[in-house]
């Protein structure tokens, strides 16, 4: 088994601050349960800087202080019932997308391997687990879920993975140097 160093772990540890604080970055939409979040942005950032071993562990620790009460999900809310709710389907998918996205970034940094990754895998599959989330606790029909919950999300997500893409990119650069 591998040991985990401090440098590891420090990426993790700011990595779960800064999805914590891009929750808090929300802004509620009349026709959605699901809110406007800079939670995107964060979560393509992860799965971008990290490993996928260290991907899932970021957000799965993310989810845990969530469900213990901590307040960072959207708007600054915790507990069972948030990932239990509307909205629970893109907090599980972050936990699938950012190992996924990490795998598929490749091992050489690449902003088109980025941009392809994040657009075309990570928000496919938020958007899956988000839209299932909502059929099954708004009691809608899979259309009625996708314009609720994706197709108004589309235009700004893609910016958003552009955005963590760069970010990771430049993140990469930085942290390479600093070895």
């Amino acid at each position: 088994m591998k040991k985990t160093n401090i440098r590891e772990l420090t990426k993790i540890s700011i990595c779960i601050a800064l999805l914590c604080i891009s929750s808090y970055i929300s802004f509620p939409i009349p026709f959605s349960a699901a809110p406007i979040t800079a939670q995107t942005i964060i979560i393509n950032m992860i799965a971008l800087i990290l490993t996928p071993r260290q991907s899932i562990v970021s957000v799965a620790i993310y989810i845990l202080l969530g469900i213990c009460g901590l307040p960072v999900f959207s708007g600054g809310t915790a507990g069972i019932g948030r990932l239990l709710g509307p909205t629970g389907g893109f907090i599980i998918g972050f936990l699938i997308s950012a190992p996924l996205i990490s795998l598929l970034k490749g091992k050489k940094d690449s902003i088109l391997r980025y941009l392809l990754a994040t657009i075309f895998v990570g928000m496919p599959v938020l958007y899956a687990f988000g839209t299932a989330f909502m059929c099954i606790t708004q009691k809608m029909n899979v259309i009625a879920a996708l314009s609720a919950a994706v197709i108004p999300f589309i235009f700004g997500d893609v910016l958003k993975c552009i955005a963590g893409s760069y970010l990771a990119l430049a993140l990469n650069k930085v942290l390479k140097k600093s070895v």
